[in-house]
């Protein structure tokens, strides 16, 4: 069974507490169990979150030997992270950028994007189900 590695960034271990308005009502283990859910029988899901850019570098680097494909939500570091951006570009996998929000039709500093070049595919602005359209598009690669 291939192996998914969703990595969130900054804040989102504070879902349920952020705006409703760009985040939804769900809390981050409640998004988790959802994608859970859906990848079940397709996919073997790990989780990580962290509020340092560094840390998330290190799991991305940790991802090349162990992980078929890597969601992520890189949260704020998506308009400020060359770092991610880079380790990101190592991954030979599909690399799945995911928003809570319509990231680009937010405030103008968020349409800076260092993620988005080195993904396969985004999802945004569904909320959890941004999530899920990321697994969902995992299944229908080969």
């Amino acid at each position: 069974m291939k192996k998914v590695l969703v990595i969130n960034g900054p804040n989102l271990n504070m879902l349920g507490k952020r705006p409703k308005e760009h985040y939804g009502s769900k809390t981050l283990d409640e998004i988790n169990e959802l994608i859970k859910k859906e990848a079940d029988g397709f996919f073997d899901v790990s989780f990580y979150q962290s509020n340092y850019e560094g840390d998330i570098v290190t799991k991305i680097q940790e991802a090349l030997f162990s992980f078929d494909a890597i969601v992520i939500n890189p949260g704020a570091y998506t308009h400020t992270s060359v770092a991610i951006h880079d380790a990101l570009e190592m991954f030979q996998g599909p690399k799945i950028e995911v928003h809570l929000s319509k990231v680009d039709e937010r405030e103008d500093f968020r349409k800076v994007n260092f993620i988005r070049s080195v993904c396969t595919e985004t999802f945004a602005g569904r909320f959890e189900l941004s999530y899920i359209d990321a697994i969902n598009y995992l299944k229908n690669i080969k």
